[in-house]
Parts: C-alpha cells; sequence; structure tokens
C-alpha cells in the first residue's frame, strides 16, 4: 500500500467506525430508559418497591398517597406501614 494511500484511508476507516459506534450509544440510550421495567430484580432490574415513572398515571396516584401520608401524624403513618408490610409478607412471591 502506498504512503500516501494510507494516509488517506485510515482517517476514514477510524472515522466511519466512530460514527457506527455513536449511533449505538444513541440508540442504547433511548432502549435502557424503557427497558430497566421490564429486566427482572434478580437480573439487576428495578426493585418491587421502587416508585413508578414519572408521567404516568400510577405516578400520579403514588403522588397523591404519598402527599396524604405526609399529612398523617406519625402515630398513624407508623401503624399504616406495619400493616403493608405485613400485606406483603402475606402476599405470595412472583
Amino acid at each position: 500500500m502506498p504512503t500516501k494511500f494510507r494516509h488517506i484511508v485510515i482517517p476514514l476507516v477510524a472515522t466511519a467506525a466512530l460514527s457506527c459506534l455513536t449511533g449505538c450509544a444513541s440508540v442504547n440510550e433511548k432502549l435502557s430508559a424503557g427497558m430497566g421495567d421490564y429486566v427482572p430484580q434478580w437480573a439487576g432490574g428495578l426493585p418491587r418497591d421502587a416508585p413508578p415513572r414519572p408521567g404516568t398515571p400510577e405516578y400520579d396516584q403514588f403522588m397523591k398517597e404519598r402527599e396524604r401520608r405526609r399529612q398523617m401524624p406519625a402515630a398513624e403513618r407508623d401503624k399504616e406501614t406495619q400493616s403493608n408490610a405485613n400485606a406483603q409478607a402475606a402476599a405470595p412471591v412472583r
């Protein structure tokens, strides 16, 4: 391979490879935002008690419940937390 030809080809190949890698990065960024919801917890996914994603109807309901519990007296809140923990312990594991 002549020296001048090599000086042209190597930067072109490197540029093509880098553009492919940046394309993969942008695709992975968009996929990872939604795919994390479908990965099981044992494989590194979200835990069961993770709050819902912002912008969903479940998130609005979660925030209303959180605000309601925040305004409750601490004694009532503790009783409710204990009853919820007992109910979750009795529920079958999926």
